[in-house]
């Protein structure tokens, strides 16, 4: 549902009443208004299935991701997140299978999904491969209304816990090299409406916005054991202001990676990553939002990820580290 990410009301403006009053303020920003719907993430470059199902396969071993984001700590209802992701090439290059699973909390609204991907890649020459990827699954929403704590407790509006299913269907388009990649996708084709039924009527909650993201990323020595390593993730949807994430890292020693990031019109952030072996590897990024001065009152928003690849067999070693993908 939408994030609580683009409006925050001034700390003056509630005072004292915010723990009653906050939960209510991020039910009624579900409602498309202005911002993304989608969850956020930082290490987009680590967990680009979410948002592309032409990625399934790319890194050629069964892969693990593991995404646990916690947004604007410190206010009551912010949005807590979880994706787990696992994808691996099953035959050549004509079938690559993937799942994705999240879990998102904004206040009473709960979020389950869960999809499957699969890809078809074209080696286009001796270095570089396009795929071509669907995906299909569903959302699940919970609107645990009784969860509000109400001036009003009595009033009915506000009673029990609405459900609702959706399924959905997405495309993308992958292309990649040892040095770089591009990718461009909408996860979500399908415009679902949510609905608050009562007895005799039901009102539209929300309805889904088709979102259309566009990844970009490479890697260059910079200098002896120091590689750069810039990418760029691109949001666009109706009724919103087009978002940019510009995320530069540092990899040192094939081993340790330090960045920075800038989100467009929301927030600054730090990155940091590390190698456990050639296979594993562990993630944090720390993001500052400047919006509205929001960063007066929450304490950031926290990250961590995980991935895991488990390579096949015949496959003696992966190149330290696995940038983006291997042919």
């Amino acid at each position: 549902m939408q994030k609580l990410q683009k409006k925050i009301i001034p700390k003056q403006q509630y005072g004292r009443t915010k723990k009653i009053i906050l939960p209510c303020i991020i039910f009624l920003l579900t409602i498309p208004v202005f911002g993304q719907q989608e969850a956020m993430y930082t290490h987009y470059m680590d967990n680009t299935l979410g948002i592309n199902p032409a990625y399934a396969g790319s890194r050629d071993a069964l892969s693990i991701t593991a995404l646990h984001r916690s947004q604007w700590v410190g206010f009551d209802g912010a949005p807590t997140t979880q994706t787990l992701t696992l994808h691996s090439p099953v035959y050549n290059d004509a079938v690559n299978l993937g799942l994705s699973f999240l879990h998102d909390r904004i206040g009473p609204v709960n979020t389950t999904a869960m999809f499957v991907d699969y890809a078809f890649r074209l080696k286009l020459d001796s270095e570089s491969k396009l795929a071509f990827g669907l995906k299909l699954g569903f959302n699940y929403y919970s609107f645990n209304l009784a969860e509000l704590n109400l001036s009003n407790q009595a009033d009915g509006m506000f009673n029990g816990n609405q459900t609702s299913f959706a399924p959905n269907i997405g495309f993308g388009i992958y292309y990649s090299r040892d040095n770089f990649y591009a990718g461009i996708s909408t996860p979500k084709i399908v415009n679902n409406n949510y609905l608050y039924s009562q007895t005799s009527s039901s009102t539209t909650l929300s309805t889904e916005k088709r979102h259309y993201y566009l990844i970009l990323g490479g890697w260059m020595p910079l200098y002896e054991d120091i590689k750069i390593k810039p990418t760029s993730f691109v949001k666009v949807t109706q009724g919103a202001p087009v978002e940019t994430d510009l995320t530069t890292d540092f990899l040192f020693h094939d081993r340790f990676s330090l960045g920075a990031m800038y989100r467009t019109g929301d927030a600054l952030g730090v990155l940091l990553g590390y190698y456990v072996t050639e296979q594993f590897s562990v993630g944090y990024s720390f993001d500052w939002s400047f919006v509205n001065n929001t960063a007066k009152y929450n304490g950031g928003s926290h990250e961590i990820v995980l991935r895991y690849d488990f390579v096949p067999k015949d496959l003696k070693r992966i190149r330290s580290p696995r940038y983006f993908c291997t042919f």
